[in-house]
């Protein structure tokens, strides 16, 4: 199902946006459309909690309209999609949240919510759920000596259908869904440091997993996208467009000094764009705040790599620019 009519949008961000960050938005969502009209291709990172915040609404549009061609994301945004998609009518807001005394937080774990901001996930109708499906996929996986990444774990799940009878939202709004459907890469670094690595590991802990190694590690993820990225650049230009600053972006903006300097894989192409939504202040020490200037002495972007960073709130500003960009494609 396709967005909303995006063209009023474009056309407010058009005649409003002229100055400062909002005219980095315009500058970086037409570079971005440009990449992807010229034949190129988008890596798009996704940190913090945009899975929560339902940024899939808008991603999923951009991944069916052939916007988005790989995704990094933490194990936490990979998971979220998937806890909203069958837990939806059981989140909690609590529009107050900055207000909370540390004993109305305590009521909230009593209850089993657990708080993202203003959004309290529910354990048992969204992790709890989905932990029972995956766990088994686990299982079996490990009693056939089989091993797969924990994207193809949900993946399968999405694809056997067994989870469509929990869907409590628009299907079309999950970018999990739609990242699933167009056979996606998803590279997940650091995935333990996520709600079902944690489940994961117990479930090893305890003995009902023999070999740990059931789920691939973060070592061929870096393998993995290193497959992807040579054989995509050797027929498009590739660009990486990261929300949010952590592992989800420094993770896979350095497969490419890994090929050329590492692997002394001489031809490999830098990024061919890049853009990063953050609301971090450029600091000493600060690599989410670090200007993409700092990414040429590594060898990730070039002098004539177009490059954007817009501080804001990404939650605000990436449904904005996929919005202008979808215009700009159709």
């Amino acid at each position: 199902m396709p967005m909303t009519n995006t063209r009023p949008v474009a056309e407010f961000i058009r005649h409003h946006y002229r100055h400062f960050n909002s005219a980095a938005l315009i500058d970086a969502a037409e570079a971005y459309a440009q990449l992807i009209t010229s034949g190129g291709q988008m890596l798009v990172t996704l940190a913090g909690a945009m899975s929560t915040a339902e940024l899939g609404i808008s991603l999923a549009e951009m991944i069916r309209s052939g916007a988005v061609h790989a995704i990094s994301c933490t194990g936490a945004n990979l998971e979220e999609d998937i806890f909203n998609l069958v837990a939806h009518n059981h989140y909690k807001r609590i529009p107050n949240y900055r207000d909370l005394t540390a004993e109305e937080e305590l009521a909230l774990y009593e209850q089993h919510l657990n708080r993202v901001t203003d959004t309290c996930i529910p354990e048992d109708t969204a992790i709890r759920r989905i932990a029972g499906a995956v766990i088994e996929e686990w299982q079996r996986a490990d009693q056939q000596g089989k091993s797969f990444f924990p994207h193809e774990f949900l993946y399968k799940l999405l694809r056997d259908g067994v989870l469509e009878q929990h869907y409590q939202i628009d299907p079309s709004d999950s970018w999990l869904i739609a990242a699933c459907e167009r056979n996606l890469p998803i590279i997940v670094p650091g995935w333990e440091d996520s709600t079902l690595g944690n489940i994961y590991a117990a479930q090893c802990i305890q003995g009902n997993i023999k070999n740990v190694y059931t789920i691939r590690s973060g070592t061929e993820y870096m393998m993995l996208l290193a497959d992807w990225y040579r054989n995509a650049s050797q027929k498009a230009s590739i660009g990486f467009f990261q929300i949010g600053g952590g592992i989800a972006g420094d993770f896979p903006i350095c497969v490419v000094p890994m090929l050329s300097q590492d692997l002394l894989i001489a031809d490999t192409p830098l990024w061919s764009y890049f853009a990063q939504i953050s609301d971090s202040t450029t600091s000493f020490g600060s690599y989410s705040g670090a200007v993409p200037n700092e990414k040429i002495t590594w060898g990730k972007l070039g002098i004539d790599t177009p490059r954007f960073i817009i501080e804001s709130d990404a939650t605000i500003v990436a449904p904005l620019m996929f919005a202008y960009i979808l215009d700009r494609l159709a």
